[in-house]
């Protein structure tokens, strides 16, 4: 007799992030999809688009009850996708553990992601469930490229990572309040073997692509920044930016940041509303190809010095669903048992190093994306 469904409980259900999760899940015999929101009526319209069984609940996990709620609906997976992250605690988790489910979010807070493992495997473990938290495009998918392009190496001496998001892709109201709330806010970079504060979003600077033209980015602030240099014992310098495609939203970003950091303005989130009512006035410039690049530079197994690049161009507007392969690649994992490795550890983790690069490969070729690697030239000894 085969084991019953893993009913998958999706909260944010039909927001930018979870509704493409829920499309991928809701095909999988091996899953009970379940979409939640606050709003029931556009829950049930969602899920009743999706066939497969799944179905739409009304909750919000910021009410009290989340714990009796889950239980009730005999949740065994929760994948929490409802943003923003900077300012959460971790009472969805600490829910899902009580309730003896498993738990996968889309965290990109950097607070959030670093500080998990410690504030909750020990909850996790103790019900045999996993946690995994940031299953996102960092630190998941970047460290499984870094896994790959370093494998045997005998040291990193530095990591670079930029995201190049089309202009034309659809983008949330909560991952502008997320950028936001750094803008102009200072960062702690691993720089020249040592931490040293830089600027969100200030100070852009050009980055070449394989597959899209070159396009200014500027650093951001997320968990990578903190958990590679000690994953990868980094000897140099782990730098994230994000270079949007037309170069005026990118130098808007700067604005705000200066304005920010002369005391001038002193949350830039509040100003998500409005980016993101007005933010397609750009587009009309903009294309719809997107895409990622991540540059490694070290020693490879016979101490030769070694500089290689990743790179990934998605067109069509498709890019918004590589942060999603993560969680969909998890859940899927959980829910047919790990069978197939890798096997996820009990308790809870961050993304990293979790999955392996050829995870990847069939969520890439299904929706058109294409991947290069590049050797560049080697670093001065």
């Amino acid at each position: 007799m085969s084991a019953a469904p893993l009913t998958a409980l999706v909260l944010g259900g039909y927001g930018n992030f979870g509704a493409r999760i829920c499309r991928a899940l809701a095909g999988d015999e091996r899953i009970q999809l379940l979409v939640a929101g606050r709003s029931a009526a556009s829950a049930q319209a969602f899920a009743a688009t999706l066939g497969g069984g799944a179905w739409g609940v009304a909750l919000d996990h910021s009410a009290p009850g989340l714990v009796q709620a889950l239980q009730a609906l005999g949740v065994g997976l929760v994948v929490h996708t409802a943003g923003p992250f900077q300012a959460q605690g971790y009472s969805v988790a600490e829910a899902a553990a009580e309730a003896g489910a498993h738990y996968i979010d889309l965290a990109d807070g950097r607070r959030f992601v670093c500080d998990f493992p410690a504030a909750l495997h020990t909850r996790f473990a103790a019900a045999g469930r996993t946690a995994v938290c940031g299953a996102s495009t960092v630190p998941a998918l970047s460290s499984a490229v870094v896994d790959h392009l370093c494998a045997g190496w005998q040291r990193i001496d530095s990591i670079d990572i930029c995201i190049a998001p089309a202009q034309r892709a659809p983008r949330g109201q909560a991952t502008l309040q997320a950028v936001l709330s750094y803008c102009g806010a200072a960062i702690a970079v691993w720089e020249q073997g040592r931490w040293q504060d830089r600027l969100g979003w200030a100070a852009p600077t050009p980055v070449q692509f394989q597959r899209l033209r070159p396009r200014l980015a500027a650093v951001c602030d997320i968990p990578d920044l903190e958990l590679l240099p000690a994953h990868y014992r980094v000897t140099q310098r782990v730098r994230f930016r994000a270079a949007l495609e037309v170069g005026l939203a990118q130098r808007a970003f700067a604005a705000i940041a200066a304005l920010r950091a002369w005391g001038l303005l002193q949350r830039p989130e509040r100003l998500a509303g409005l980016m993101h009512r007005t933010g397609g006035v750009f587009d009309f410039l903009g294309t719809p190809l997107g895409g990622m690049v991540v540059r490694v530079a070290g020693a490879d197994a016979e101490g030769a010095a070694q500089r290689r690049a990743w790179h990934i161009a998605a067109d069509n507007d498709h890019g918004p669903e590589i942060p999603c392969m993560a969680a969909i690649l998890l859940a899927r994992q959980l829910a047919h048992g790990q069978a197939a490795p890798p096997v996820l550890p009990l308790g809870a983790h961050t993304s990293t190093s979790l999955l392996p690069l050829e995870s990847f490969a069939p969520e890439f070729a299904k929706w058109g994306m294409v991947t290069d690697v590049v050797e560049e030239d080697a670093p001065a000894p």
